[in-house]
């Protein structure tokens, strides 16, 4: 019992007169916030939800415009019917029991608490996983934030340049993509990112502000043709705390809107883009945390912005069923889901790796 007895106290020694109450209200594990939904088009899905496993999507030919004087003979040129895949390749399952004795005893439904644990735990991995696939990494094991350069093509390149990620490089801010700094070399390490305050009259030397880093991702979609309606950015925790520092809309009365914070939205507009705070991000080491303005190309995190028609997802399979095990008095609750990610458009994705000056 909780209460401490007093020296030579006899009375009802074993303290069972104090029962245990075991509350039938359970604590619920904290759930992240998923965003891969709200950013990526399910343009697909209905071509592929009932059979197949690959989509072959046709790109728009290229045109050619010539000029023409009086009298010149016109040549039709041929036209191209270049194609790229979509595959649905990726599948993760969950399984557990609950025995009839332990139904029948218990004080709670362990069986609808476990399956909708089970239910986020599966969306909360295929977040990370698609967060991790557009932004150019992978995962090392599951439930983990991506932390290592994806050279795993999904079915084909949607454009020949890009890189085994799917991205284009010149798509891909780092150190040497800001003239401003004037750090020793090593170009293609992290940029230093740290507020930038009022009052400040010259461009820092050291590191670039979070509103000059953005900044660079919209100009970079800008110069793709990428459309103002419809873009995005996806930021993680610490990247929303130097930013909140040095830009006060994030903390006035017009942060959001009424309804508008789901899914990890924070902002719906600001600077042309729809704001999400995601923990999916890849992390790489000791993540976006690490601070100086070193060279650093080991510990750091990256940020993504993009356009809904950039990637697209599909589902095939997204089911749960329950089954008497046959081997014991019990229920088996087993899920699946089957799923497939493909980067259509890499000109309209940038992605940057930073950490903390």
């Amino acid at each position: 019992m909780a209460f401490s007895t007093a020296a030579g106290w006899s009375n009802l020694p074993n303290g069972n007169f104090s029962s245990v109450i075991y509350s039938k209200k359970v604590q619920l594990a904290l759930r992240k916030a998923t965003v891969v939904g709200d950013i990526t088009n399910s343009d697909y899905f209905g071509e592929i939800s009932a059979q197949g496993d690959t989509v072959r999507i046709i790109k728009e030919p290229e045109i050619s415009v010539s000029s023409y004087a009086r009298g010149t003979q016109i040549q039709a040129q041929d036209l191209d019917d270049e194609d790229f895949s979509l595959v649905i390749d990726k599948a993760n399952y969950f399984a557990f029991k609950v025995d009839d004795i332990e139904e029948a005893h218990s004080h709670v439904n362990f069986m609808d608490l476990a399956t909708n644990r089970a239910a986020y735990r599966l969306a909360d991995q295929h977040d990370q996983e698609v967060l991790g696939y557009l932004s150019g990494y992978k995962q090392s094991a599951l439930h983990a934030n991506a932390g290592a350069v994806n050279d795993v093509v999904n079915g084909t390149k949607a454009i020949t340049t890009a890189g085994s990620d799917e991205l284009l490089s010149l798509m891909k801010l780092k150190k040497g993509s800001f003239g401003n700094i004037t750090t020793a070399s090593a170009g293609d390490h992290s940029i230093p990112v740290a507020a930038r305050l009022p009052g400040a009259t010259a461009l820092p030397t050291e590191y670039v502000s979070p509103v000059m880093l953005i900044n660079r991702m919209g100009r970079l979609l800008d110069q793709q043709n990428v459309d103002k309606s419809g873009r995005w950015l996806v930021i993680d925790p610490v990247m929303m705390e130097v930013l909140m520092d040095e830009d006060s809309r994030f903390l006035n009365a017009d942060f959001g809107d009424s309804g508008a914070l789901r899914n990890g939205l924070v902002l719906t507009n600001w600077n042309g883009f729809r704001v999400y705070v995601s923990n999916n991000l890849p992390q790489v080491g000791t993540g976006s945390s690490t601070t100086g303005v070193a060279n650093q190309n080991s510990n750091y995190g990256v940020i993504v912005a993009g356009h809904d028609s950039a990637v697209a997802t599909a589902e095939q399979i997204n089911k749960t069923e329950t089954y008497r095990d046959p081997d014991s008095f019990a229920d088996i609750v087993r899920g699946m889901h089957l799923y497939g990610r493909k980067i259509l458009r890499p000109e309209a994705i940038t992605t940057a790796k930073y950490n903390l000056a």
